[in-house]
């Protein structure tokens, strides 16, 4: 029996390569595709509301012989949200990793922010454009990521996943692939329109799952997140960056909540991990 169709999204600075532990966990019962890096196809240039990411995404299922599963982290769980409830008909149900939903008195008063031109101030953007981007080698790149905490709570490997596919090689040793500016622009462009989403149910399944010591989530505050999934909410012990720090933990909930959003694939014989 044919494997259900999964497309997954990455977050953003990380191409989805970086998932590399968390995909490969979910490949046991999906057939997964994946967005390499939104916002560097320069027909999808990154624009206020993230509307031509969503364009990029549609047109990336657009191309599947069959509507996916769509999962995404972050950025990607956002994107995928927004691009099914603009096309329904491209997907089976959606299940977000982490990914704020910006909605409420929050959304006005980040749309007042971007409108004063305090978007990148107001979000990782500024550091985001100043950060460090290249290395002598993939030695060194690897010395100055496991320096740091957020690195060093990742699972064994997922840093390796991180610098396999998001390094390239660079006239002075190794650059990150995926653009600073881009990062930047992304961060400081989050939409301000969410409101919209959550005037009417939504339009497929959907579900969320939470790392309990997500600092973006607490920012974003979970009433609207609450809203837009119901009941379909489960928390996950750890950051905002959980999909690297417990992989096989992640896939299993993920697993989890998509038989959740379509009983059907928890009944067939292929399906029986999911119960």
């Amino acid at each position: 029996m044919n494997k259900p169709l999964l497309h997954f999204t990455h977050g953003n600075s990380y191409p989805s390569g970086a998932y590399g532990r968390l995909l490969e966990e979910l490949g046991r019962d999906f057939d997964v595709r994946t967005t390499d890096m939104l916002g560097h196809d320069p027909r999808y240039p990154v624009d206020d509301n993230w509307h031509a990411l969503i364009d990029e995404l549609i047109a990336q299922l657009e191309r599947h012989e069959e509507a996916p599963i769509l999962v995404g982290h972050s950025l990607g769980g956002a994107v995928g949200m927004l691009a099914a409830w603009r096309r329904p008909d491209l997907a089976r149900c959606v299940v977000m990793l982490d990914s704020p939903v910006v909605a409420g008195w929050r959304a006005h008063v980040w749309r007042l922010a971007k409108a004063l031109g305090l978007g990148r101030k107001l979000s990782p953007g500024g550091i985001a454009e100043r950060r460090r981007n290249s290395w002598p080698s993939r030695e060194a790149a690897y010395a100055h990521f496991i320096s740091k905490p957020i690195f060093q709570a990742w699972a064994p490997g997922a840093l390796d996943d991180y610098l396999d596919h998001g390094l390239a090689p660079h006239p002075d040793g190794v650059q990150l692939r995926f653009d600073r500016d881009v990062e930047a622009a992304i961060y400081s462009s989050l939409p301000h329109d969410m409101n919209a989403v959550l005037r009417k149910p939504y339009p497929l399944p959907i579900g969320f799952v939470a790392g309990t010591r997500s600092e973006e989530l607490r920012q974003a505050g979970m009433a609207s997140t609450r809203k837009l999934v119901g009941e379909n909410l489960v928390m996950i012990e750890g950051t905002h960056l959980y999909p690297m720090e417990s992989p096989q933990l992640t896939a299993q909930l993920t697993r989890e909540m998509i038989a959740r959003l379509l009983p059907a694939l928890a009944t067939g014989d292929r399906c029986k991990a999911f119960a």
